[in-house]
């Protein structure tokens, strides 16, 4: 089994920055691809952020230029370093990751950009 734990979200004012980490832990034999999705009040979830093993990224559309994703292979982390945020930004963040040919996310961060 797989657990994903997140950490990092918050409330913070428009223009403002958060970093959000996610570890791995459990019987990980490999990482494919890690991300972060989010999901607003009464939408879809949607592709924020992933990053595969080599280092491969892929960004949604209203995140780029903005969020970066980082991952480190040693200890299965990824962070996502967020900045310029809008309230537009606001959403719950979900970890995902692709292990052991299987797909596991976290129970999800709370992000919310207001002032």
């Amino acid at each position: 089994q797989v657990q994903l734990a997140e950490s990092g979200g918050g409330l913070v004012q428009p223009g403002g920055s958060l970093r959000l980490s996610c570890a791995a832990s459990g019987t990980i034999f490999s990482i494919n691809a890690m991300g972060w999705y989010r999901q607003a009040p009464g939408k879809g979830r949607e592709l924020v952020a992933r990053i595969t093993s080599v280092g491969t990224t892929n960004y949604g559309d209203s995140v780029k230029g903005r969020f970066t994703i980082s991952r480190y292979n040693a200890k299965n982390t990824v962070d996502l370093q967020m900045n310029s945020l809008k309230p537009e930004d606001t959403a719950v963040y979900y970890c995902n990751a692709f292990c052991n040919g299987g797909d596991y996310w976290g129970q999800g961060t709370q992000v919310t950009v207001s002032s």
